[in-house]
């Protein structure tokens, strides 16, 4: 049966960097079918809404999404409703993605590009867990209102067990296929909601009884991240420090432009897409880095659709095209070959058939 793949370029750079990645997995010749959809800054010019009804439609059939980026500077200033974000978002809620694997990998020809010494980063590779549809970002009530006759405003952070266990379960499993060590980062000193979560990762951690698990608070994470990151395996969190923390990570590799993503649901259908933002101000002059997108379409290889060979060839291929010197500007260094998008598609196509 042939599996299908809903494309969503978004805004900004994300229909150069999408173009390569599409490019990959149609010279793999792997079957699939692709159908393109509009999601947030350009649904929102076509249909004033960032998640319009055919994407939803289409987002549900497929196996799998594939998105570039949204967002950017010329919706800002739209209700918060219509903002390209909230397609983001929406998506996520409607599939039930409620696990984002962000994995930090640096490349050895690319150690120079970290702002941390080559001896503190190099061979670094790192996967961060973290969960998706709770924590503050959700949590109800929220919103900011007048009392005693100022602006007052409110989140609330929550999580159940239930919605703990899953995303504990994921950075388990995960563990296990690499080097069976999960640190779960909390705030459990001052944050209820957080002694909860280490509560339940402990009850959790005999499931899984060749896996160690250890415990650090957020704020020592961030820390140690800068300061010897290769301590960590698999990191799991919540949302907001998920959020703060795989940034972070990010920049340990020296571009965000090289690093992927995926979101899960209960059944490993996903979501994938580049950890970098839709970068308006290099839109259309071809010079966009496109190997987060490609390394997304690998992590859809694996996660999704359980083709572990395919998605190591992808990999292989990026790595060739480093090896070789290629390097769009992000990661442009003195001594190697200076390319746009398109020339960087070229590369690992041609990587890939060798």
């Amino acid at each position: 049966m042939t599996k299908k793949i809903c494309v969503l370029p978004g805004d900004g750079i994300g229909p150069e960097i999408m173009a390569e990645a599409v490019r990959v997995l149609e010279a793999l010749d792997l079957g699939f079918e692709m159908e393109t959809a509009l999601l947030g800054g350009c649904a929102v010019d076509a249909t004033g809404d960032p998640y319009p009804e055919a994407t939803q439609k289409l987002a549900q059939e497929a196996d799998a999404v594939l998105l570039g980026a949204v967002g950017g500077p010329k919706w800002d200033s739209l209700p918060r409703e219509q903002r390209p974000e909230r397609g983001l978002l929406g998506i996520r809620k409607q599939l039930n993605l409620f696990a984002n694997l962000r994995p930090a990998i640096l490349y050895p020809e690319l150690a120079n590009a970290s702002s941390l010494k080559p001896e503190v980063v190099a061979g670094l590779d790192i996967l961060i867990v973290r969960e998706l549809t709770g924590d503050i970002y959700f949590g109800q009530p929220r919103g900011i209102e007048v009392r005693d006759g100022e602006r007052f405003g409110f989140n609330t952070m929550h999580y159940s067990e239930s919605e703990i266990r899953r995303i504990g379960r994921v950075a388990f499993e995960a563990a296990r296929k690499r080097n069976k060590k999960v640190c779960s980062v909390d705030k459990m000193n001052v944050l209820e909601c957080t002694q909860l979560w280490r509560d339940v990762m402990n009850e959790l951690a005999p499931e899984y009884p060749d896996v160690e698990l250890t415990h650090m608070l957020v704020d020592n994470a961030a820390m140690q991240l800068v300061r010897a990151p290769k301590q960590f395996d698999v990191l799991v969190t919540g949302n907001m420090f998920g959020d703060i923390l795989s940034d972070e990570a990010a920049m340990l590799t020296g571009s965000i432009g090289m690093l992927p993503s995926a979101s899960l649901d209960a059944n490993n259908k996903g979501l994938y897409e580049p950890s970098h933002g839709s970068a308006p101000d290099i839109a259309g002059k071809g010079v966009a880095n496109p190997l987060a997108t490609i390394l997304s379409a690998a992590m859809m290889l694996r996660y999704t659709f359980n083709m572990e060979a395919a998605a190591q060839k992808v990999e292989g291929a990026v790595k060739k095209v480093l090896a070789q010197g290629y390097r769009t500007g992000d990661i442009f260094e003195p001594g190697t070959t200076k390319v746009g998008t398109r020339q960087m598609g070229d590369a690992v196509l041609a990587a890939l058939a060798l």
